[in-house]
């Protein structure tokens, strides 16, 4: 997938349990479309914004050096920031987790300048079923590695969902970077 980086160890499986561990320091909220919209039929997922909690400053020093890395080497976007908050997400089976077709560009404020989506398995995918991220940059669909820890890297505009989760729960961790509009 060319126009996909892949991580494949982002952050250890010992790093993955503190960060999901920090999602269940408080209760999640559910999850939303861009300008606080809900659709159940399009995403059905719990949250927990890094922001909203202490010690969490390490997680964004490392998103922020793979981000530079992979920009540097494969993608040469022009980017000023990170605008968002990182959120980790809960796919559970109780309600069939999932995020059907989507972009991550849309008309918020934020949502507007997207250029990056950064996925992080947080996840031993022997913990769950289904909750595949597949995301689709060319006539094709890939399935994003599934190893705890792994991660990918890819134009905001890109094609992505999330397959219901069948059994047991996925986390991920997602984030975004900003910069001026594509041309």
């Amino acid at each position: 997938m060319l126009s996909v980086y892949a991580f494949d160890a982002a952050f250890s499986p010992a790093e993955c349990d503190v960060i999901v561990g920090l999602a269940g320091d408080s209760a999640l909220a559910d999850a939303g479309l861009v300008r606080g919209g809900a659709n159940h039929n399009l995403r059905r997922a719990d949250l927990a914004w890094l922001d909203d909690r202490e010690g969490t400053d390490w997680i964004m020093v490392r998103i922020m050096d793979l981000v530079a890395e992979a920009n540097r080497t494969h993608f040469d976007f022009a980017l000023t920031e990170f605008g968002e908050s990182p959120q980790i997400a809960r796919y559970g089976a109780e309600r069939q987790g999932h995020f059907t077709w989507h972009s991550d560009i849309g008309d918020g404020v934020f949502a507007a300048r997207r250029k990056l989506t950064m996925v992080i398995q947080l996840s031993d995918p022997a913990d769950y079923e289904g909750g595949a991220l597949e995301l689709q940059p060319d006539a094709g669909v890939h399935a994003a590695n599934r190893t705890r820890g792994s991660g990918v890297l890819f134009p905001s505009f890109t094609l992505h969902r999330v397959t219901p989760v069948t059994q047991g729960e996925r986390f991920s961790l997602s984030t975004w970077v900003h910069g001026p509009a594509f041309r």
